[in-house]
């Protein structure tokens, strides 16, 4: 089956049901996506699907056959990703690090789709489970991108 991760397009060898997650991290070695919980609860896994947050560990590798996949790898590559990037450094979001990639995923996507959110937009976007519990650097972090775009 042939993919299209980050802009290239490669093949791979897995069953159709395979979760996206495991093809993205055992095929291809691209392991910023996390695996947090498997049921697609709390976002570690999230990775844009033809620019929609999608959680990977749920999704069937076959179901996104066609359409361009993003990983935390190459969202620097992209403005907004990049200046959501910057925003998360800024704000000193991250204590563990765990979610970060799935939350960046997030923000991206939903500075992407809506370049001046409100604060209703920023909470209903940003679902992602945090541990440590960074919700307002998080928050903070969003809107500080999208006063820079």
């Amino acid at each position: 089956m042939d993919l299209t991760i980050n802009g290239v397009t490669r093949s791979v060898e897995a069953e159709a049901d395979t979760p996206l997650l495991w093809v993205i991290r055992d095929e291809l070695g691209l392991t910023g996506t996390k695996y947090g919980c498997g049921a697609a609860q709390c976002g570690a896994c999230t990775v844009l699907v033809d620019g929609q947050p999608t959680r990977s560990c749920v999704t069937p590798v076959e179901s996104i056959a066609g359409l361009p996949v993003t990983t935390i790898e190459a969202i620097g590559q992209d403005p907004v990703g990049r200046r959501v990037v910057e925003a998360w450094v800024a704000a000193q979001v991250p204590q563990c690090g765990y979610c970060q990639s799935g939350q960046v995923m997030a923000a991206t996507a939903l500075l992407q789709q809506t370049p001046q959110p409100t604060e209703e937009d920023i909470a209903a976007a940003m679902s992602n489970l945090c541990r440590c519990g960074t919700y307002n650097a998080i928050a903070a972090a969003v809107r500080q991108a999208a006063a820079q775009g």
